[in-house]
This record gives structure tokens, sequence and C-alpha cells, in this order.
């Protein structure tokens, strides 16, 4: 299997629980709440690592007490953390709401995650270039990641979480670009796209304007894949949802660790999507992770 490395955040998340989300003015008390690791590039490579891949994960944590949970599962589950940086200042924190239906709200404070240079990012240049698959995410500075997408050498996996404004170049160097519905609308208006609302158009749309593959997730249903000629569905297990925090990473990191394991794409995103739909079965991000022998659910 061919070695995976994520550039992208680390964080602590507050998640709270909620019989139903917060309305501007008002104030709710929780049913309860916890501070646990995550950050998307955490999360997609703990999962990485989980689903059997080498993984190194690039990025930047503070100085306060906080980075401690934040690292906690990622050595646990096998990820090298050897090239981190520590940076004065805190640690990312991101705050994590979920309601009883199991939807969730985040609110992200970057932290060191901005701190993540592109100096630093060249820094890390042997590395990244010697990757089967590089990942990136959209929870660092956007110029940082074009750095990291000029120094791959293998395959990049783009996943335009949040949909910050990127470079149409780092859009066109995805292999696959990996969103769901809202992230593709903006991906597409960024690359001079009309504004759509259907996802299967949406997919084609990016193609069109020269996305090389696209996997666009879509809940429950599963997710489209583009990669030839139209635009396939891969159906997602059937599972009751506790918690959906961590699951788009979860299938963007199960992903890059099959496509560094030779995979197609269809067969990556199928497995993708098992892996995930485990995930939300359980409450929190990395700590719902299946771990390597895991009976996934099947479709």
């Amino acid at each position: 299997m061919g070695r995976v490395v994520v550039v992208g955040s680390i964080n602590v998340d507050l998640h709270l629980r909620l019989d139903r989300h917060v309305l501007p003015g008002e104030t709710l008390l929780a049913t309860g709440g916890d501070f646990s690791p995550g950050g998307k590039g955490a999360n997609q490579a703990c999962a990485a690592a989980l689903a059997g891949g080498e993984t190194f994960m690039l990025g930047a944590i503070g100085d306060d007490a906080p980075s401690s949970v934040a690292l906690s599962h990622l050595g646990r589950a096998g990820v090298d953390l050897t090239q981190l940086r520590r940076l004065p200042g805190p640690t990312g924190l991101a705050v994590v709401s979920v309601d009883a239906d199991g939807e969730n709200t985040v609110v992200v404070v970057p932290g060191a995650n901005a701190l993540v240079t592109p100096e630093n990012v060249h820094g890390w240049g042997e590395l990244i270039g010697s990757a089967a698959v590089v990942v990136l995410q959209g929870e660092i500075p956007a110029e940082s990641s074009l750095v990291a997408a000029r120094l791959t050498k293998g395959r990049l996996v783009l996943n335009l979480a949040p949909a910050i404004a990127v470079s149409p170049e780092l859009l066109l160097a995805a292999d696959p670009l990996v969103v769901n519905e809202h992230e593709g609308a903006a991906a597409l208006v960024q690359l001079g796209g009309r504004e759509l609302e259907d996802p299967a158009a949406i997919v084609r749309g990016l193609r069109e304007a020269g996305v090389a593959t696209v996997v666009m997730t879509v809940g429950a249903a599963g997710s489209l894949v583009a990669e030839g000629v139209g635009v396939e569905v891969v159906a997602s297990p059937k599972v009751h949802a506790v918690d959906t925090v961590g699951a788009g990473d979860a299938l963007c990191g199960a992903l890059a660790a099959r496509l560094a394991d030779g995979a197609s794409l269809q067969e990556a995103a199928g497995y993708a999507s098992r892996f995930a739909a485990y995930t939300v079965q359980f409450e929190g991000a990395q700590s719902s992770y299946p771990a390597p022998g895991t009976r996934l659910p099947s479709v």
C-alpha cells in the first residue's frame, strides 16, 4: 500500500449534545458535553490509518494543554506525527453541536491551523512528494494548500470543506475533488460555472469545468462518482444515525487509503461509504471510527 500524507487541520472539539439547535438570541441547556480530538485533517488522517494506510499527518498544534487531547487518537491509530509543528498559542478549537436527530453544526476557531504557512509546507516537500496520495481540506490557509498541491507527485484528494475561496489551479489539481452538495456548488462557481442546486448537474458541471474526477456525498443516499462518462451512484448502507460529526472526514480518509492501495475510484468510494456509515452509529468523530478488522455495514 502506498503512503497517504494529510496536510491539514488539527483541533480539539468541544462536543455539545442538544435536543435541538439553538436559535439566534436564545439560550439552551445542553444534555451533555465533552472534549475530544478533531479537525478535518486529523480526522481524515485517523480514518486513513484505520483503513490500513501508512499515514503521515502534517499540520500544527499550539503549546497549550488541549494539544494533548487533539493528538490522543492519532497516535493510537498509527498515524505518524513526527513532522508536526508545535507553535506558540492555542490549538485549533471546534464547537460541535449535535441535535437529537444526529444533525450537527460546527463553528471553528483556527488557532495554530491558521499559522501553517507556505514555508512550513515547503519544509515538508520531500514527504509530500513521496506520497501515493496527498489529502487537503479547507481549514488551513488556501495558499498553503496550493503549495502542497504543487509539491504533490502522486494523487491529490481535495476535500473543499469548508467551502473557502481557493485558486482554480487547486480545484483543477484535484483527483478526486470530494465535496457535499453545497461545497460542490461553491466550487463550480469558483470555476466560472452557474449556480446550480441539482447534485448530478453540479457534478457534471465540475467535470465540464476541467476537474479530473469528483466524489460528491449526498447524505444517507451515498455518493455520486464521476471519472469517465456519466455520473455513477454509490449507495450507502442504511443505518440508524446517532451522530454525523466526522462522517465526511471518515469517508475522505478511507477513500484516500483505498486509492493508495491501488483501488479504482468506484471501489474506493464504495468502501469509504461503508466506513463512514459505520461511524454515524456512534457519538464523536475519531472515537467512532472502526478499528482494523471491524465488520462494516453492507449495502
